[in-house]
């Protein structure tokens, strides 16, 4: 074949100066964008994410068209959409008979043995590109990783200060510190509220998504009324300006906090348009120190806000890399409940927990500490399976692709990596939650009771965590003098605790198979996957 290069693009992948496209000839290029019901239906993604992807698609193609490029587009309704990644590059090769296929390497390791798999697939030169809009090349992270004891996110995010610059001065930290999350963990006062961030009326384009995502996948998850996600450069643009000249000053005193209703408050809400492709990571750090140099916003504030990108967003990324295959089976508590159907009807008397799913199911999102110590902490101390939570996870967050849900859940939230993300497990009981939000002044259950009939349930499962898996956690530098709280209880007051916890477990009714819909695409994508015990590292994978 002697046609153009064919450059397919994935859904993650919405920027104009991505690696496949750079140095191109627009006449001698063929841009390949599609729309499969596999990549929409392998979780049961929620309809809000379903939309922003799509039309944030659509809309790119047509920048894409402005700009002179000529992009061949498959509609999820085209009537021969083969609804597979590889099946409709087989179509376009035979449209367009190109001499090579160049694409940038993929974020998920699903998709990117699927990549990997067109080198013997069609007869053509295939170029596997490094995506070069992440900070740390995975390579970098690898030698980072290389012979450490302890993959601890805060000597890779000193690092990457050294590295960029941000925050720094004639080679040492700002401030005299590397970190000020101390600071960052204010409880709410009464009344606390944040400006409103930009709502994005939908266009004809996104009006059209959502008519077609209501149709092909009422099925799933998620409320479609309210979205109002930023789908172009120029709107996520918008979204961030507002943040930093209207919430950034106060996020990083309120970054923690969790108030009834006020599903935003202070933060960014600007990963999902990271995530796309719409936004750049470093732009926005040097933005955001901009704010700082400026006096404009504090440093506890601003240090915050670009340790969760260079630190945590590239840490988790490399860590994704570095343990792949094996993390998503990782289950080194032997967590084996099935998920609770409240995680997805939201009916539970429960204040904390039916917040946090009501903004799941409206917005597509909920904050940090909602996921990880009110919805994360319950998965974790209630046991649930952790493959039931990374699915659940990675099908109802609209910024959720596996790259970066997967470390968090298995590593973060639930322990199931046994330590090897996090140095401790994120167990709270109902103080933690009374601390940090509004929720227990108006819950059916009280905080304040430990045990028995209206105790709040968070209270006696952080102890029954605790007891079960004492010979595990007890050696823990961080965990193991909590026992001796425990012990000097007596044994009444511990089986008061036991049997509160187990009384409350047996009311909890699993989710129907129906609700992620993910068994088979698990068997299917996952089948050969080696154990996380062998901690098998892919590095064939960093180089690419």
């Amino acid at each position: 074949m002697n046609g153009p290069i064919l450059v397919p693009i994935l859904g993650d992948q919405l920027t104009r100066s991505l690696a496949s496209l750079r140095g191109r000839a627009k006449d001698d290029t063929r841009i390949l964008m599609m729309e499969v019901h596999d990549e929409a239906t392998y979780v049961k993604h929620h309809k809000q994410k379903l939309v922003l992807v799509f039309s944030a698609m659509r809309h790119f193609a047509a920048e894409l068209r402005d700009a002179g490029w000529q992009v061949d587009y498959i509609r999820l309704d085209d009537p021969d959409n083969s609804h597979c990644f590889s099946g409709e590059v087989a179509r376009a090769v035979e449209r367009h008979g190109p001499r090579a296929i160049h694409v940038v390497e993929a974020g998920e390791l699903r998709v990117q043995d699927m990549l990997e798999s067109w080198h013997t697939r069609f007869d053509i030169p295939v170029e596997i590109l490094p995506d070069d809009r992440f900070l740390c090349p995975l390579e970098d992270f690898r030698d980072w990783a290389k012979g450490r004891r302890e993959l601890r996110m805060e000597w890779f995010y000193r690092d990457m200060r050294r590295k960029t610059g941000l925050l720094m001065e004639d080679g040492e930290p700002v401030g005299g510190q590397w970190n000020y999350d101390s600071e960052n963990r204010k409880p709410p006062k009464e009344g606390l509220s944040a400006p409103q961030r930009p709502l994005f009326e939908p266009d004809e384009i996104t009006r059209n998504v959502i008519e077609l995502v209501q149709d092909r996948f009422a099925d799933h998850f998620g409320n479609l009324d309210s979205f109002h996600w930023p789908v172009t450069r120029a709107q996520a643009e918008e979204a961030a300006e507002a943040f930093f000249t209207e919430r950034l000053a106060s996020f990083g005193d309120y970054q923690d906090a969790m108030v009834h209703g006020q599903d935003d408050l202070f933060h960014s809400m600007l990963s999902t348009s990271l995530n796309l492709g719409l936004l750049d990571p470093l732009e926005l750090c040097q933005r955001a120190e901009e704010e700082y140099r400026a006096g404009r916003a504090p440093l506890n504030a601003v240090e915050g806000f670009i340790r969760q990108i260079i630190g945590w967003r590239e840490y988790v990324r490399g860590f994704y890399w570095y343990f792949m295959p094996g993390l998503d089976g990782a289950n080194q508590l032997n967590a084996q409940r099935g998920l609770p159907e409240f995680y997805w009807t939201g009916e539970t008397d429960m204040r904390c927990l039916a917040d946090c799913i009501r903004s799941t199911r409206d917005n597509a999102h909920a904050h940090h500490i909602q996921r990880l110590m009110v919805l994360g902490n319950f998965a974790l101390l209630a046991g649930i399976e952790p493959r039931a939570v990374q699915d659940w996870y990675l099908a109802v967050y609209a910024d959720a692709f596996e790259w970066v849900e997967l470390p968090n859940v298995s590593g973060m939230v639930l322990y199931a990596d046994g330590g090897k993300l996090a140095s401790k497990p994120y167990a709270a009981s109902g103080n933690y939650i009374n601390t940090m939000s509004n929720y227990c002044a108006e819950c059916t259950y009280s905080v304040s009771k430990k045990t028995g009939e209206g105790a709040c349930p968070f209270n006696a499962l952080y102890w029954h965590f605790l007891h079960r898996h004492r010979e595990r956690l007890e050696g823990n530098r961080r965990v193991g003098r909590i026992y001796s709280n425990w012990d000097r209880m007596g044994e009444e007051k511990q089986q008061e605790y036991l049997a509160s916890a187990e009384a409350f477990l047996d009311t909890l009714t699993p989710a129907g198979r129906g609700w992620a819909h993910t068994e088979y695409a698990r068997e299917r994508n996952h089948a050969d996957r080696a154990p996380f015990a062998h901690f098998a590292i892919r590095t064939d994978r960093m180089a690419v």
